[in-house]
């Protein structure tokens, strides 16, 4: 009985870890960015609840679930490893996955900001492995952070794909716009798609990790001209 409730616990522990990660509270600025999102949504490329809804699956689909969370995935298995030396090879392979100005600033930026929430909370402490100077990624310290607070595999990849959907769905609820209840409508309606994308990232083999997409990326990089503009990316 005493191990049922310790395991019950554990869990519970776990799924608000998950929404501590997941929460656009969280103080990193992911608000100002949008990926490319803004610029697809000035050309004309997404305009409504249909072609948003389409956008986000196209890139969890065949961006995030054969790039990021393999990414993902190879940083955590370091921490459990506390193998620094790989931890940072794995983190300069994140930045050098970011194939333009933009998006390789936006990893960045949020990473040294996440890396200063680690270390106020303590997020860092006993892991016997750090995030690296200078350039820590966000995904390096969601890695971290993850461990941290006590999320398998599965939690952080659906952690991570979340917290990304609902802030693509801000960006369109301020620049298409989109409504709320619209909005609410594709976030449920992804939640399959998270789950399934997630397993897969997990049966990756060691050593892949895909490419990010080149439409995303030329978009972004069109985004850095952009005459007018809400967000950094």
């Amino acid at each position: 009985m005493t191990t049922d409730k310790h395991n019950k616990s554990d869990a519970l522990q776990s799924a608000l870890g998950l929404l501590y990660l997941s929460s656009p509270a969280l103080p990193i600025g992911a608000f100002a960015y949008s990926q490319g999102l803004e610029n697809a949504i000035d050309r004309g490329w997404v305009k409504n609840k249909e072609s948003l809804s389409e956008w986000v699956e196209h890139i969890m689909a065949h961006g995030l679930s054969k790039l990021d969370l393999p990414l993902l995935l190879r940083l955590r298995e370091c921490v459990r490893r506390k193998d620094q030396v790989a931890f940072d090879e794995w983190n300069l392979r994140v930045q050098a996955c970011r194939e333009s100005a933009e998006l390789l600033a936006e990893e960045i930026n949020l990473g040294q900001s996440l890396a200063r929430l680690i270390r106020t909370q303590g997020l860092d402490e006993a892991l016997g492995i750090s995030l690296p100077q200078g350039k820590p990624t966000y995904l390096a310290g969601l890695a971290l952070a993850g461990i941290k607070l006590g999320l398998d595999d599965a939690y952080a990849s659906m952690s991570f794909c979340w917290s990304w959907l609902e802030n693509q769905l801000t960006v369109a609820c301020k620049t298409i716009p989109l409504g709320q209840t619209d909005a609410q409508g594709i976030l449920l309606s992804k939640r399959q798609l998270i789950v399934m994308i997630a397993g897969a990232a997990q049966m990756a083999e060691n050593d892949f990790c895909g490419s990010s997409l080149p439409g995303q990326a030329m978009l972004s990089a069109l985004h850095e001209t952009q005459y007018s503009r809400l967000f950094r990316s």
